[in-house]
């Protein structure tokens, strides 16, 4: 058995994904957290403690909360045309394989398991709750907006969609999902991971 490195690869998980791009603006965590997911390969420990100074206060933290875990192989980002990719990438996040992706202003970008009219009905229903949170928050609701499920059963057991939003480099992506959502789960950093190394805006699919 091979020991253990002593320089392992630092990775997000799907929970310091979350944390790490749920808002446009991050805050000094966030962004360093982001940091772990460059447009490349995976770092190594070494690498991104030499970064900054206060990743080394940091990372015991991350590590603790399940944030970053380490990998003894280097990780590369998803090197794919997002436009084949997206699909795929998104129906591991949904117990159904039901699921969209979509622009911060309701355009759909991607979809597995709905129609297309589905999947356009719920893009634009995902931005239109945005705006309504938007709107509440001017009337003193505390609530961030960033997620909410809506169930068909009175006893709210499993929801029937669920809307995410994220952040990657100022833009945002609304997740919908149908049925169970399987957000902790890998395919969710490998999904933003892609959409970061990309660097652009999709074309329609």
């Amino acid at each position: 058995m091979n020991a253990p490195s002593l320089d392992p690869h630092l990775v997000l998980t799907a929970a310091g994904a979350m944390l790490a791009f749920a808002d446009r603006t991050p805050d000094d965590t966030a962004t360093s957290l982001q940091s772990l997911m460059p447009r490349g390969v995976s770092l190594r420990r070494s690498e991104w403690l030499a970064r900054q100074a206060d990743h080394a206060a940091l990372l015991p933290r991350a590590l603790q909360e399940g944030w970053v875990h380490e990998v003894e192989r280097e990780l590369h980002a998803p090197d794919v045309r997002l436009d084949n990719y997206l699909p795929h990438a998104i129906a591991g996040l949904s117990g159904s394989r039901m699921a969209a992706l979509a622009s911060d202003d309701g355009f759909c970008l991607a979809r597995v398991g709905y129609s297309q009219d589905e999947a356009d009905t719920l893009c634009v229903a995902a931005a239109d709750f945005f705006d309504f949170v938007a709107r509440q928050k001017q009337r003193g609701f505390k609530g961030t907006g960033r997620a909410v499920s809506f169930h068909e059963g009175i006893d709210m057991l499993l929801p029937a969609t669920t809307f995410m939003l994220f952040w990657v480099d100022g833009v945002g992506y609304w997740l919908i999902v149908g049925g169970e959502p399987l957000l902790n789960n890998r395919a969710l950093v490998e999904l933003i991971w892609g959409i970061r190394a990309a660097g652009t805006k999709f074309s329609a699919p």
